[in-house]
């Protein structure tokens, strides 16, 4: 089954599998079946055709995918621009929510180590 060019993975439930799309979490996923009147106990691939097109039909009004990505990037480089203290953060790669620098924050860093070590040498195998 495709959606907005996703292929879902069929071996799952469906309210799993529509948590493959960008901005579609469980719960939004939950009220898309809901609204579209399908089991949300079913695997993907046992989805009828008239069940996929309500799906779709559901999924519609909402923004997700491109459409999101495309805000979320705007409302970035719109506080880059205007040089907010977020902005700032995100143009230099590291934590924009307050979190503390000193320690953690690798994953946002890139894991940077930049610790001394023992100064030793390691030695060579013979």
């Amino acid at each position: 089954m495709r959606i907005l060019g996703i292929t879902l993975p069929d071996e799952k439930r469906i309210e799993i599998a529509l948590t493959a799309l960008y901005g579609i979490g469980r719960s939004r996923a939950l009220s898309i079946l809901a609204d579209a009147k399908v089991v949300p106990t079913k695997k993907a691939k046992e989805i009828t055709a008239d069940e996929e097109n309500a799906i779709k039909k559901a999924m519609e009004t909402l923004k997700i995918e491109g459409d999101l990505k495309r805000e979320v990037a705007s409302n970035i480089k719109r506080l880059k621009d205007i040089k907010a203290y977020r902005g700032v953060r995100h143009a230099r790669n590291l934590p924009v929510n307050g979190q503390r620098t000193k320690t953690n924050s690798r994953t946002r860093r890139g894991n940077v180590r930049k610790t001394a070590g023992t100064g030793r040498k390691v030695a060579e195998k013979k």
